[in-house]
């Protein structure tokens, strides 16, 4: 019994539109950051479900890539958040304009 692609194309734009829309409404920078590894996931289970179509490894290899890439985002972005933290004592984006000290 297999799952059609289908329907991982759908929960893939889902989570997508979802991370979009937390990356457009939200002011916390840690809400942000974690919308944006939501659309990450999003586009590693599209690449998962064509990978499973197509019959191939191809897809999975790419998503071992973005997981890289993802861990170094996480390390520089959650330096960045505490950084800026230290500085202002709040992580709101409307609070931070400049980024100079």
């Amino acid at each position: 019994m297999a799952v059609p692609v289908e329907y991982y194309i759908f929960v893939s734009a889902l989570l997508f539109a979802l991370g979009v829309l937390g990356v457009l409404t939200r002011r916390n920078a840690i809400v942000i950051f974690m919308s944006i590894e939501l659309m990450l996931n999003a586009a590693n289970l599209s690449f998962v479900g064509f990978s499973r179509a197509l019959e191939g490894l191809d897809g999975q290899l790419f998503v071992f890539f973005v997981m890289v890439v993802a861990a170094a985002e996480v390390t520089v972005g959650l330096a960045i958040i505490v950084t800026l933290y230290r500085n202002w004592k709040t992580i709101f984006v409307d609070d931070i304009r400049l980024l100079r000290g």
